[in-house]
């Protein structure tokens, strides 16, 4: 199994929980602040990802920084002690990403990006924030970038979905219609 398919489920068990037992955004708040705890050290990743390292310590440490963060949800404590245990704390980035991604999919939000060759004002940013949403019937995150390179036009992605209107990509295609015709 992939690391990234054991995130996800890991990310899928935390939320079913979190759900039935305590506050599912508190939970995400709790296991993203933690992630972000552990990765602000030098050498606290190496430390819990080291395989030379025994599950015991890996624990004793997890235990100590519960503690020192204080409030966390008993949920995410109890997976970061099942985590320390089962020598698996390398996918404590992965699952907090996963974990967000689960909470976006709950609340019907998308991320989507949309790059331009210049930079839109927010009225446009905005028009094509709810065309998006429109399209996709859901909330949209989106994320404007520029890329001179594309010319002109637009590229949006929304999720893993690509819709390129740049100009770049119509010079392609107008490339490939006339080698293809001679």
């Amino acid at each position: 199994m992939t690391s990234r398919a054991a995130a996800t489920r890991y990310a899928r068990a935390l939320f079913d929980v979190a759900s039935k037992e305590s506050d599912i955004q508190q939970a995400g708040r709790d296991l993203a602040g933690f992630d972000q705890l552990v990765a602000g050290h030098d050498s606290l990743p190496k430390i819990l990802s080291t395989p030379a390292i025994p599950a015991p310590k890996k624990r004793a440490i997890v235990e100590q920084l519960i503690a020192r963060a204080g409030s966390l949800s008993p949920v995410v404590a109890k997976l970061l002690l099942l985590l320390a245990d089962r020598d698996r704390l390398v996918l404590l980035p992965e699952i907090s990403s996963a974990y967000q991604q689960r909470l976006m999919d709950h609340a019907k939000v998308v991320r989507a990006e949309i790059v331009t060759a210049v930079g839109l004002p927010s009225d446009r940013v905005a028009a094509l924030q709810q065309g998006l949403a429109n399209l996709t019937g859901r909330q949209v995150q989106l994320e404007s970038r520029v890329d001179p390179s594309i010319i002109g036009g637009a590229i949006a992605r929304v999720g893993s979905t690509v819709y390129d209107g740049s100009v770049t990509r119509q010079l392609e295609k107008m490339k490939e219609t006339l080698t293809a015709g001679s």
